[in-house]
């Protein structure tokens, strides 16, 4: 049967919608053994001995009383189920998201976002029929013919043994066409996890693909995709309906040699016309748990071939969260020191940083230089604390940085990337997104420290103009205004600037260069840059090669003949 344990170890805290889902189930088959009783007694003394109506008064209200509690029965525990699927799919879902959420930019950067959401939107209710179906009628499955036979051996002991040999047919059936269903719905989950990546990626790169004349191509893709998705979920489809034929006519046929035996006894008077009836009538209901458990079977596949992807996700490395985290004082001056670390990705073999130690003081500010790959921006991830030093430390006042609560180092830092993402949404809602609390004067303050005010009152809406998806709808220099903005409201005592005027025009950088001159003395600003307008403002200069930090020194001493910036600009002059 299709269990899981980690599935069943998520009803540990729902126990008590859990147990009521079953009991009410337990009292539902109960309801239809009386059901079955009082009707054959009823049919026995009206037509054969011939009792007046008046006599069966009693009993007829009796049988409606328990046909009406059974479907009380039945739907209070349907309810249960129902509430007990949605509550553990909500808690999944915000238990998927409060990992994702601790586990480093880095490494998600490394999955497929579009089979994430597919595993968090659709994956995740693909349990809704597992809980509410598959797990109850398990139950029933087990359960039913257990209480059927409890009140049929007494009564007839050669039906008791029909029922009892003739019940495991069906879940032999199952099992062996389980076998084939398995293999059919991951091929269907696997196909619907990638096409949802792919479909994500292709429009992600829409405008890409319309540049290098590709988008035609993709579109006969997806559609080769959708083929193949729709041939796996008809090959699934098949199995489904072939084996409900399949149990059905399994239960069916021992519907038939109960119905054959009770007719040949009671026509030799070997048992009663009450009991028969009696037995008879529960014939179909000892199976029809074990055919519902057949039509559910392909839902608990979907659902579990779900969950093996939900729990690979919790197995993502997550960042480490200390359990005492360090106690830092309250003063914003914070130094930072990096002390021989070292750092390589998984599953490489060179180190993208190499025994790097450096020191940067509070109120002062950085540049950190090198060529492509030289490793810029795993510093940056270091000490945003996006990956840990896999050998060294970086101490803040002192004080291991992994040591230190991740929400209270998040507030320490501003972080202005090299392609700034902004939400579909407001400027006055992407702004506050570092200072929730903030007032429409110290907005209007940031952005005309970044001189982006003028712009903005420029526009129709004002702060209330809606840029678009990643800032679609302004220019790289406004994006990174904007951007430089939140870094103003925010206020914190350290900011990180990733290449803030890069695939800008000169007159962009300058002026973006003159923005950053407003940042406060007290400030600590490391920046990764190349250009020398940049670099001219800097107090040092850190120049990493090839993960190794080769030297430091400030703007005059780098360019003096023979060190880095001076190779720099030789190289530049030869270019030009």
């Amino acid at each position: 049967m299709n269990i899981d344990r980690r599935l069943i170890r998520l009803l540990k805290n729902l126990r008590r919608p859990f147990i009521l889902t079953l009991s009410f189930a337990l009292l539902s088959v109960i309801a239809i053994v009386l059901e079955a009783k009082y009707l054959s007694a009823i049919i026995d003394l009206s037509f054969l001995k011939k009792q007046s109506l008046g006599n069966l008064l009693n009993l007829l209200l009796i049988f409606i009383l328990v046909i009406l509690a059974r479907f009380l029965f039945q739907w209070l525990s349907d309810s249960f189920a129902s509430h007990l699927s949605a509550r553990i799919r909500h808690d999944l879902r915000n238990q998927l998201v409060r990992h994702l959420q601790g586990v480093s930019p880095v490494v998600l950067n490394l999955e497929k976002r579009g089979e994430l959401i597919n595993t968090l939107q659709q994956g995740v209710e693909s349990l809704d029929a597992y809980f509410r179906s598959y797990i109850p009628q398990l139950f029933r499955a087990a359960a039913f013919p257990i209480v059927i036979l409890m009140f049929v051996f007494p009564i007839d002991l050669l039906s008791g043994f029909v029922f009892l040999f003739t019940a495991p047919i069906i879940p032999v059936f199952m099992v062996l066409i389980g076998q084939h269903a398995k293999k059919a719905t991951q091929r269907q989950w696997k196909t619907l996890s990638f096409l949802s990546a792919y479909l994500l990626d292709v429009i992600e790169g829409l405008t890409t693909l319309k540049i290098l004349n590709r988008s035609q191509s993709q579109i006969t893709r997806i559609r080769l995709l959708s083929e193949q998705f729709r041939h796996n979920t008809m090959s699934v489809l098949k199995i489904a309906f072939l084996s409900a034929l399949v149990l059905e006519l399994a239960a069916s046929l021992s519907t038939a040699v109960i119905a054959v035996e009770i007719g040949l006894r009671l026509l030799y008077a070997k048992i009663s016309f009450s009991q028969a009836l009696f037995v008879l009538i529960l014939a179909p209901e000892f199976y029809q748990p074990m055919r519902q458990l057949g039509a559910s079977f392909h839902a608990g596949m979907e659902g579990m071939e779900a969950a093996r992807r939900i729990f690979e996700i919790f197995t993502i490395r997550g960042r480490n969260i200390p359990e005492q985290s360090a106690q830092l004082s309250s003063s914003s001056s914070l130094s930072i020191e990096l002390q021989k670390v070292s750092f390589r990705y998984p599953q490489t073999d060179t180190e993208a940083l190499s025994d790097i130690s450096l020191k940067i003081e509070a109120g002062k500010r950085y540049v950190v230089i090198g060529p492509s790959g030289a490793g810029k921006s795993t510093l940056f991830n270091l000490l945003l604390k996006f990956i840990a030093p896999t050998q060294g430390r970086i101490l803040v006042n002192g004080h291991d940085l992994q040591q230190i609560n991740d929400d209270y180092w998040f507030k320490q830092i501003s972080w202005v990337p090299q392609k700034p993402y902004l939400f579909h949404d407001t400027i006055e809602a992407n702004l506050k997104l570092v200072n929730p609390m903030a007032s429409a004067k110290d907005m209007v303050r940031a952005c005309k420290t970044a001189r982006l005010h003028d712009f903005i009152m420029s526009l129709p809406d004002g702060y209330q103009t809606i840029v678009g998806e990643r800032g679609a709808r302004l220019s790289g220099g406004q994006a990174q205004r904007l951007a430089l903005a939140r870094a103003f409201l925010k206020d914190a005592p350290i900011i990180l600037l990733d290449e803030p005027t890069a695939n800008l025009d000169p007159q962009l950088d300058r002026e973006i260069v003159e923005i950053m001159r407003q940042f406060p003395e007290d400030k600590t600003q490391i920046i990764i840059a190349h250009r020398f307008t940049t670099l001219k403002n800097a107090d040092l200069i850190f120049v990493l090669v090839d993960g190794k930090l080769t030297d430091v020194g400030s703007f005059a001493e780098l360019t003096a003949p023979g060190k880095y910036l001076h190779r720099m600009a030789e190289e530049l002059r030869r270019m030009s």
